[in-house]
């Protein structure tokens, strides 16, 4: 069963999960959602799975800080769509989609062990 990682190519979680799945062989795919952003489907069933678009964002990036005050207020699906698609980097990362269509989101040692059964 592959997985699906979405994250950033120059992101240091990013980068330490995909040496976490090379180091316990598990077989994965990369995408970078700057270069191949997500759909708004894709959007909507990440959010779905995380229990809404605000848990997907990362409010410690330097892009949600820098952002104005009525785009971090967004109250629709509508407008969370927009800015997701405009500003993939919000995304909490990595994304990891296993071939059955679980999403989970960040990266940790045990959380990995456990979701892939590996390691313990």
């Amino acid at each position: 069963m592959t997985t699906t990682v979405y994250g950033l190519k120059n992101c240091d979680t990013c980068r330490k999960a995909t040496r976490w799945l090379d180091r316990f062989q598990v077989p994965y795919t990369f995408v970078d959602y700057r270069e191949q952003k997500p759909s708004p489907e894709t959007l909507i069933d990440w959010a779905a799975q995380a229990g809404g678009f605000p848990a997907l964002i990362n409010r410690s990036s330097t892009t949600w800080r820098q952002l104005p005050e009525n785009r971090k207020a967004a109250d629709s699906e509508a407008e969370w769509k927009l800015l997701l698609r405009e500003y993939p980097q919000l995304v909490k990362r990595p994304v990891l989609v296993s071939a059955d269509g679980v999403m989970t989101q960040g990266f940790s040692d045990n959380g990995f062990k456990q979701r892939f059964g590996v390691g313990a």
